[in-house]
């Protein structure tokens, strides 16, 4: 085993750095890990997949597994950083500590640590372009022709807010706080008001109107996996078929040739949940006993992490009306396999608002709430999340002010230096999930001979594990688990005078019911 340099957990990495980082750790632990690229992205840069297991006690398909993949979406790093912090955990802890190394002897982990590396290397560009996902153009390929093109226009490595001064803008400066930018009173009239915008370039500008384009890079990964997939009209970004992108396909179809998989996790950021399926149904429409043990799963989560476990259907819709389809539920959906999504870090409860309800926050919350995240990114920040409003010469506007938040640096991922404090609350969880997993072992195995040259075999099997041999009741109902299979092969010369070549055992439940 070679000496590794550590792994920084300050900074994120691009994708050239991130590579050499994976492929270090493999040369540090060849027998605990390995490395394969499961395809390309859009611009062919390798999506890597690490196997994590000790390859001594046997081969990673003959064992139980667990996914874990993150970064699907551009600019939500934290994933990625997670994804790494554990196979660096898991590796550094084999052999000192129990758990770990008795789910590496036993289980396997596949983890996709940035799955979307186009996206997330676009966003750490010294002049960065914020996406939503994949930087294929969709579902057309022009430029648009005019309106706002949202980027960094002063050069400084950030995409802040512009202000425009405007009597019919519908915010006004804080009268105690002018940095703060609050909403004007429905009847007010008689102060200084502001049109609020994105960062942005602006094409053909008429002197009057001002529309935020959306992306050109319109596909959002999330909405292309098979389950419940809806076309553009009913869902935005979601392509035009299932697995249409490379990056859904390369691991819809590593996951599908791994049976072996039975729960997983899915790294986003940015609400600090644990997030459930359904996302576009009822609870009502799970097994009773899937939902105990998602239950039951999320309530070690919480307990683990400290984030809520909540359900996507019921408590974290971005509208009441709407529901989102096509994403990482398909595992679950398709497969019955559990599949869980973090959401990593909360600046609402780093700046200690209590009363936070995720989406929902965002449409409407007391001016309080604001007051807070302000003094939080003066002291934890050093003022680096909000930028106090300064002057700028815009080449099509004209005298503009730019400032506001930082949401790259404060929101859409943990700024670096809390970075390894917010990561450090999940690989606990994924382990014990993994730990849950069915385990089918030999209670015994006994030739007994019967007469000159004939013998009874006998082999006995149990399901040691806390989840059943099928893994969930959705499973079942899809028909993804075939059961126990008994088979014999005999060597030349010899017959089977009693018994079934090939036998179907049925299931094995475990202690989860």
């Amino acid at each position: 085993m070679t000496t590794a340099m550590p792994i920084q957990y300050d900074r994120y990495y691009r994708y050239a750095e991130f590579t050499a980082a994976l492929q270090q750790l493999v040369q540090t632990y060849p027998r605990l890990l390995a490395l394969e690229s499961v395809g390309k992205s859009h611009e062919g840069r390798d999506i890597w997949v690490m196997t994590v297991t000790n390859q001594d006690t046997g081969a990673a398909l003959d064992k139980p597994a667990y996914w874990v993949d993150a970064n699907i979406h551009a600019s939500e790093l934290a994933g990625g950083a997670a994804a790494m912090y554990l196979i660096d955990t898991l590796t550094a802890q084999y052999g000192k500590r129990d758990d770990i190394t008795r789910c590496l002897d036993s289980r396997v982990f596949y983890i996709c640590p940035r799955m979307n590396p186009d996206g997330a290397e676009w966003a750490m560009r010294d002049t960065p372009k914020i996406i939503r996902s994949s930087t294929r153009p969709y579902p057309h390929d022009e430029d648009f022709v005019d309106g706002l093109d949202t980027e960094d226009i002063d050069g400084d490595g950030r995409i802040l807010s512009m202000r425009i001064r405007d009597p019919n803008g519908n915010w006004k400066c804080h009268a105690d706080e002018p940095r703060l930018m609050v909403a004007r009173e429905p009847t007010e009239v008689g102060g200084t008001y502001y049109r609020i915008l994105p960062e942005a370039r602006v094409r053909d500008f008429d002197g009057f109107t001002l529309k935020v384009n959306r992306d050109r890079e319109g596909l959002d990964l999330n909405r292309n996996f098979p389950g419940q997939w809806r076309q553009e009209h009913e869902q935005l970004g979601a392509g035009p078929y299932p697995t249409s992108e490379p990056e859904v396909r390369a691991v819809v179809h590593f996951i599908s040739h791994h049976p072996n998989i039975s729960g997983g996790v899915t790294f986003h950021t940015w609400s600090g949940v644990l997030l459930r399926p359904f996302s576009g149904r009822a609870d009502d429409d799970m097994p009773a006993e899937d939902l105990w043990v998602y239950k039951a799963q999320g309530a070690k989560g919480t307990e683990l992490t400290g984030y809520p476990a909540i359900s996507t259907f019921h408590d974290f819709r971005y509208h009441p009306k709407e529901v989102t389809t096509g994403g990482f539920d398909w595992v679950y959906e398709h497969l019955g396999v559990y599949k869980w999504t973090v959401e990593i870090w909360c600046p609402m409860r780093e700046a200690g608002i209590t009363d936070y309800k995720y989406i929902d926050w965002f449409r409407e919350h007391p001016v309080q709430d604001d007051l807070k995240l302000l003094a939080w990114s003066d002291t934890a920040l050093l003022g680096k999340g909000y930028v106090d409003w300064y002057p700028f010469e815009h080449p099509q506007l004209g005298a503009v002010d730019i400032g506001g938040w930082d949401k790259n640096y404060a929101f859409r991922n943990p700024p670096p230096h809390l970075l390894e404090k917010e990561i450090a609350r999940f690989p606990a969880w994924l382990l014990w999930n993994a730990l849950t997993s069915p385990k089918l072992e030999l209670v015994h195995a006994r030739c007994e001979p019967l007469g000159p040259d004939t013998y009874r075999i006998e082999v006995g099997v149990q399901n040691t594990g806390h989840l059943p041999s099928y893994v969930s009741k959705r499973a079942l109902q899809h028909k993804q688990s075939r059961g126990l299979i008994g088979e014999i092969t005999l060597p030349t010369g010899t017959e089977l005078v009693s018994g079934d070549l090939r036998t179907f055992a049925g299931e094995l439940e475990g202690r989860a019911y």
